[in-house]
């Protein structure tokens, strides 16, 4: 690779020398886009390989823990291009080593998993993917978050850090994680060995499309990037009875409106403003019948936060709530709700601050100016966060990559339009440019990362 590179870089300065030599003098230039690096004109020679290998991945997805064709073909790739490949880690994610010399250990990790979404982007390779949940819902089955994207830009980047190792040094270890939709994944990986089996990583990078940014913008965001995202179910206990004799019963669907209501306090009354936090009542499930007054109803929460110490204040918060307003509604201690807080969550990911900056410095040095840009943190999640929290000596950094065509944003800019949000059936990302620019960034890092001194 590095000889191909020199090769292009020589002719484009020769023929540039050439022309000042022999042409007359001329009018001041329109300008142009900036000149095209010589990674990524090595991508542009791949680009329709490539989106053959986006719409096969887009139209055939997987819902999570169920990634068993995808892995295969991707690991069969990674075979062809010799990295030492172990499939079936943490169910099924695959991971491929390649080893040159000594060096870094640097961790690149792409999500494979699907949505249960029904597709309604209109695309000609839309996914008409029908299965059923583990909870026995039909459902269909779409890449609504873009780890279509993820999966092909991380080909890209094996391929070219492949053919490239005359010019970096150390050993790659690149992962394909199922599960990161349930937020499961990388501890299901890491769980079976990850960091014993395989090469312990210095450092890990990961990009995510984003359906905020312009496609081919960079975002980066030091610090807490995305959050800490539990789940918590309420079971509001009363005493049923009828309608219309409402002073014989404890009614919980009174009670449960109560709770909802005093919920909104934990963060606009007890939570400092500069300190981030999300407490949102998504379901409010009680009743079968107009007049019946229900023994039971129950809540469905989603808690966001940043750090560990927040988490935890919400989640006491919400049983104390909780407990609060059943006393005072005369509840019975034997009737008390219950708090339940789902045992998987999805830790918050963080970029240590000075390496965030390092790496956005790589990638504002590589690309025209203006096209990578510091973002704020934003409330979803995101498990490779846990690559970092398993061990914290780990250099980490996530980053974002648009997918928006320029003429829907400026439409959106304008108030003329609205755009389809990640998770959204419509979400269709402008994918060529997606995936060239995170491709791009991608192997510019990493060469960076394991650049010889």
């Amino acid at each position: 690779m590095r000889h191909a590179l020199t090769a292009i870089l020589a002719a484009a300065s020769f023929s540039s020398i050439a022309a000042a030599q022999t042409e007359p003098a001329a009018p001041a230039p329109v300008p142009t886009a900036p000149p095209q690096s010589a990674i990524g004109a090595a991508i542009a020679k791949d680009m329709d390989g490539l989106m053959t290998l986006y719409r096969d991945l887009h139209a055939n997805p997987e819902l999570s823990e169920q990634e068993v064709n995808t892995a295969a073909k991707l690991a069969k790739r990674l075979k062809a291009m010799k990295f030492d490949v172990t499939e079936k880690v943490g169910g099924t994610g695959v991971v491929a080593v390649m080893k040159n010399g000594s060096g870094p250990v640097l961790l690149i990790r792409a999500d494979m998993d699907g949505l249960p979404v029904v597709e309604q982007t209109g695309l000609p390779f839309a996914s008409k993917v029908r299965t059923k949940t583990p909870e026995g819902v039909e459902t269909g089955v779409m890449h609504a978050c873009g780890h279509d994207t993820h999966m092909t830009a991380f080909i890209e980047t094996a391929k070219l850090l492949a053919a490239a190792k005359d010019d970096w040094k150390g050993t790659l270890v690149m992962i394909l994680q199922p599960a990161e939709e349930v937020g499961r994944g990388a501890r299901l990986m890491l769980e079976d060995g990850l960091y014993t089996r395989f090469p312990r990583p210095t450092h890990a990078i990961a990009f995510h499309d984003a359906a905020n940014l312009e496609a081919g913008k960079i975002g980066y965001t030091p610090g807490f990037a995305l959050a800490n995202v539990d789940s918590v179910d309420i079971l509001v206990r009363g005493v049923g009875g009828h309608g219309a004799y409402p002073q014989t019963t404890k009614d919980p669907i009174v009670l449960g409106s109560r709770i909802v209501g005093s919920l909104q306090t934990l963060v606009s009354r007890e939570q400092e403003p500069s300190d981030p936090a999300v407490v949102t009542v998504g379901s409010f499930q009680g009743g079968a019948k107009h007049n019946i007054i229900p023994d039971e109803a129950k809540l469905l929460l989603t808690i966001r936060s940043y750090s560990d110490e927040t988490r935890a204040k919400l989640i006491e918060g919400i049983k104390r709530i909780s407990r609060g307003e059943a006393i005072a509604a005369g509840v019975p201690d034997d009737r008390m709700p219950v708090v339940t807080v789902k045992d998987e969550f999805t830790p918050s990911t963080y970029n240590p601050p000075e390496f965030a900056e390092q790496m956005a410095g790589i990638l504002k040095d590589h690309f025209p100016q203006g096209q990578v840009v510091k973002t704020p943190a934003v409330m979803g999640g995101e498990d490779f966060g846990r690559f970092y929290r398993a061990d914290k000596a780990i250099q980490s950094f996530i980053f974002w990559v648009g997918g928006v065509p320029a003429d829907k944003m400026a439409a959106a800019q304008a108030g003329q339009a609205s755009l389809p949000s990640l998770h959204s059936p419509f979400w269709a990302p402008q994918a060529d440019k997606l995936i060239a620019t995170a491709s791009e960034a991608m192997t510019v890092l990493a060469l960076d990362i394991l650049k010889k001194e």
